[in-house]
This record gives C-alpha cells, sequence and structure tokens, in this order.
C-alpha cells in the first residue's frame, strides 16, 4: 500500500508540472480517498483548486489541510495553510476558526514562559498574540532559482522557509561571490531587517521549490501596537539567534562548552545605535563588548598633540571593546557610529563572568589585545593608517 502511494504522489507531481491540473487533482484525491489523514495530499489538493481558480473549494480544503498539519505537529504548514485562507478570500469567521484552533494547539494556555514547543516564535505566545501574529503573516511561493532577498536591496521583511531548500550566498572579500550557508525547512532569516533600515547582508536564492511565511515590518508594527508581547518575544527570538550565530562563527567564542554558549547568550542586549553616538571613548574605562551588526563604526586615536587620526573602518560582524575589558586599561581608541546602526552588547560584568573565567580562553583573549594595543602604538608613533581591516578596538 505504502509503495502504491508514492506512485501515486510521484505521478500527480509529474502531471502538474506538465501543466495538466485536473489530472494531477484526479490523482491527489485518489490518494486522499485511501488515507484521508494524508496532510501533504490535503495541501496539493487545495493548491490544485486555487491555481484552477475553484477558490471556494480551495478554502475548505486549506482549512482541512491546516487541521491535518496540527495532527501531525507540523506548525509552520498549519499556519501557512492557515494563512492561505486569506489569499484565496475565504470568509473570515473561517479564517479566525482556523487561527484559534492553531492557537488552541500551538500556543501557551497560561502566561508565557522561556518553554519552547514546536517553533520557539510562535509557541512562546499567548492565544491572543498568536491569534494576532497569525493575521499579519503571509505566504509565499518560489519557483526555483528564483532569489528572495537581494545583497544591497533594502531590508522590510523577515521569512521562515515552510517548504524547500535555499542557499545564502554574498559577495567575498576577493570580490566574487559564494555560497556560505543552507535554509532548511524550519529555518528563519532576514530578522535583522525587523531592527534596522538597512541593506540585506546576503542574498537568499531558491534552490527547489519553496514555500515561506514572511513576516514585515509594518505588519509587526501595527501588531506590537495591540500586543506588545509580541514584539517582545521577537526581540528575544531573533536576538538569540544572532548571539548563537556569533558564538558559532567568531574564533574564540566557538570554544566555549555549550553550556557556557547558552549562560553567555542570555546576556547579550540587542542595542540600536544612533548617527555619530559614541559607543567607546578613548581613555575612559571600558564598559562593555560589542558586536556590530548593523552599520560602520570609525575607531579614532587622540594623538598627544591634539591630532586625530582615523584607523581601520569596522565592519558588520567586527567585534570591539575587548582590549579595555581584557586588560583592565582605559579604552585605547574612540569608537563613533558613522551611521545608524544595531550593536549586541555584553556588559563588563557578564563579560567577566563568563570569558575571563576560562584559564585558556583568558589567555588567548590577553594575548589578541596585547597585540592590537602594540599595533594602535606604531599608528601612532608613525601616522600611518592600518588598511589591512585586522584592526578591532
Amino acid at each position: 500500500m505504502m509503495d502504491m502511494r508514492v506512485v501515486g504522489r510521484e505521478r500527480a507531481r509529474q502531471l502538474a508540472r506538465q501543466g495538466r491540473l485536473e489530472d494531477a487533482l484526479a490523482e491527489y484525491r485518489n490518494l486522499l480517498q485511501s488515507n484521508p489523514d494524508d496532510a501533504d495530499a490535503c495541501q496539493r489538493v487545495a493548491e490544485l483548486l486555487e491555481e484552477l481558480g475553484r477558490k471556494a473549494e480551495s478554502s475548505s480544503t486549506y482549512a482541512l489541510a491546516s487541521r491535518a498539519w496540527a495532527r501531525e505537529g507540523d506548525l509552520l504548514r498549519a499556519v501557512t495553510a492557515c494563512v492561505a485562507l486569506g489569499r484565496v478570500g475565504a470568509p473570515p469567521e473561517m479564517r479566525a476558526r482556523c487561527t484559534r484552533a492553531l492557537a488552541e494547539r500551538f500556543a501557551l494556555s497560561l502566561e508565557p514562559t522561556a518553554s519552547d514547543g514546536p517553533v520557539p516564535l510562535f509557541s512562546r505566545l499567548g492565544r491572543e498574540d498568536f491569534v494576532a501574529l497569525v493575521e499579519v503573516l503571509s505566504a509565499r511561493v518560489f519557483s526555483p532559482g528564483k532569489p528572495v532577498v537581494e545583497e544591497g536591496e533594502p531590508g522590510a521583511s523577515m521569512f521562515a522557509l515552510v517548504e524547500g531548500r535555499a542557499e545564502v550566498a554574498r559577495a567575498l572579500e576577493d570580490g566574487t561571490r559564494g555560497v556560505v550557508g543552507t535554509v532548511s525547512p524550519g529555518d528563519c532569516f532576514g530578522e535583522l531587517a525587523l531592527v534596522s533600515e538597512g541593506p540585506r547582508l546576503a542574498s537568499v536564492v531558491t534552490a527547489e521549490r519553496a514555500v515561506l511565511l514572511e513576516l514585515t515590518r509594518a505588519g509587526l508594527e501595527s501588531v506590537r501596537a495591540r500586543h506588545p508581547r509580541v514584539g517582545q518575544v521577537l526581540e528575544d527570538f531573533y536576538r538569540r539567534r544572532l548571539v548563537d550565530n556569533l558564538l558559532r562563527s567568531n574564533p574564540l567564542l566557538s570554544r566555549l562548552t555549550p553550556e557556557q554558549k547558552a549562560a553567555l547568550s542570555r546576556d547579550f542586549h540587542l542595542r540600536a545605535v544612533a548617527p555619530d553616538e559614541v559607543l567607546l571613548a578613548q581613555g575612559q574605562r571600558g564598559d562593555a563588548f560589542y558586536v556590530l551588526l548593523r552599520g560602520k563604526c570609525t575607531p579614532w586615536l587622540e594623538h598627544p598633540d591634539g591630532r586625530r587620526m582615523a584607523l581601520v573602518e569596522l565592519r558588520e560582524g567586527d567585534v570591539f571593546g575587548e582590549i579595555s575589558l581584557l586588560l583592565d586599561k582605559p579604552v585605547s581608541a574612540t569608537v563613533r557610529a558613522d551611521m545608524k546602526g544595531v550593536v549586541l552588547r555584553l556588559p563588563r560584568e557578564a563579560f567577566e563572568r563568563h570569558l575571563l573565567s576560562q584559564p585558556g580562553l583568558k589567555g588567548q583573549l590577553m594575548r589578541m589585545g596585547t597585540e592590537r594595543l602594540q599595533r594602535s602604538a606604531r599608528v601612532l608613533a608613525s601616522g600611518r593608517v592600518l588598511h589591512d581591516g585586522d584592526l578591532r578596538v
């Protein structure tokens, strides 16, 4: 029986690719007759009915698909089917019933806690907040090879991949473009666009047919005004993702144990930075360790005779502020924001508690800090500006 279902599903896919939509619809309906709980077949029937313009039938089938995915515990697919009801013009009460059924199944019934459910972005919300968030989501379908977002373009939304696969590519140091990661079902990307209006840092291109849920900045703001908890949960969600990425990719921080990373992650704070804001002031005691997520910053050295010297510009992904914390000395250079930006900030107390308490890690950080201080001193003595991109304050 299982083999026949596999054969029937593949035949239906081929018919759909050939544009024989009615024949594909008949195949998927045959699959449903033998297994009414087949969520994927139900979803495909709804999509084909929508493509054929039979919106009333499509609406009722999307509602069935949402319930079927919920029974399987697949929250993202269940939400996507529910969101499709708005796209096909289903009656508002039908979509409301669908959304509330998902809230009953997946949202927290009591005051939200730190526990995670199937998808933390949703399962940290109470029922009313869950419903409000789903109402502003949209579902988008991309054919293979299509860009979802493009590097350098303005960002105004984040995405969750529901179905398919995509690749993350960006411009490399040598001027070429390269794939730096893969997006799989359940993964989110683009969340920095919700806290910053800067350009996209990378492109995401579909490797196969892909279905995504999209949350725009405008949609988030409309929900946050009525349901502040949604904004809090989302900020915590993307702060943790950004910190996790840092802890995974930074050569020194990646040495921490999973338990140490989890403890450190909770102490980072996401912070917006205004143009010309001074984050570190030369000669003063450092107050934090910073990661530049969005924007640009210029470090400045003040010469004893009053001359100011610009050092290598800090780029997105760079860290700074660790020298003062490591050596317990005044900040070696002033760091000023060149434009509006976003940083991750780890307070001095947390830096000392999590990093300086690790003997091996502390030794490496100390050597790195001493080297950078020596290089800063050479810049002052020679009047040269470093251009190799390695100087961090």
